[in-house]
């Protein structure tokens, strides 16, 4: 039988929530696996709701259109679950049993009851990351958010490898293959800008994915067969 996880991410304009989906799906085929994206948006602005949409199989995948039943969530922005900033409401709707939902905050939120509740009904596994503050720290800024996010999914899961992410990142700002909307490809511009140059920039990205990477083995929350990998020397902190 095949393997498929579906992974919903939600966040808002300028976190690079389709880069971080790109990233994800290029570093599990990478690593030999497939996966297809869907992007959705709305008004490509700044703070307005994004979401994307990451298939992963090991067979061919031949679905297209939104994930409505995820088996994965990411959440990039905590004013997803505070201010609805989404398309998807509530943020965990149609999350399967014994889903994961990855949010990007400092601690764990005060989730209205009768959302804990479902969750809880749910069985759903809650990890709450720092992946904004791992950004800053490592790279600087918060423009690489979605770098860390990737790093730590991909370490809960075992869906691709830090090698595969490594290279997706290269891939991604080398720019080989990839075709983007012209509000992504404005983010990337503004990502570039922030580095002298573009080896600089790529290697601050693969060393807040490390980052990420690290935070779920150091918390015991990455796969069994995922092990602790090494921060780049420049980069470490």
């Amino acid at each position: 039988m095949a393997k498929r996880f579906n992974i919903r991410m939600a966040g808002v304009g300028g976190q690079g929530v389709v880069t971080g989906s790109h990233i994800l799906s290029t570093a599990v085929i990478n690593a030999g696996g497939e996966s297809t994206i869907v992007p959705f948006y709305g008004s490509e602005k700044r703070m307005a709701p994004v979401e994307s949409y990451v298939r992963v199989s090991d067979e061919p995948i031949y679905e297209i259109g939104e994930i409505t039943f995820p088996h994965i969530i990411i959440i990039f922005h905590p004013q997803v679950i505070t201010h609805g900033k989404s398309y998807t409401m509530p943020f965990y709707f149609g999350l399967k049993e014994d889903g994961i939902a990855l949010i990007n905050n400092d601690g764990p939120m005060n989730l209205h009851k009768d959302q804990a509740r479902e969750l809880e009904e749910r069985r759903a596994k809650l990890y709450y990351f720092p992946a904004t503050k791992i950004s800053l720290d490592v790279a600087g800024m918060d423009l690489a958010t979605n770098m860390a996010l990737m790093g730590c999914i991909g370490a809960i899961t075992g869906l691709t490898t830090m090698a595969a992410l490594d290279q997706a990142v290269k891939d991604r700002f080398l720019g080989k293959g990839f075709v983007v909307s012209g509000g992504t490809a404005a983010l990337d511009s503004v990502v570039e800008r922030k580095f002298k140059k573009k080896q600089e920039l790529i290697d601050k990205n693969v060393a807040v994915i490390r980052a990420g990477w690290n935070y779920a083995v150091d918390h015991g929350w990455a796969a069994p067969s995922v092990k602790k990998v090494e921060a780049p020397a420049a980069a470490a902190v």
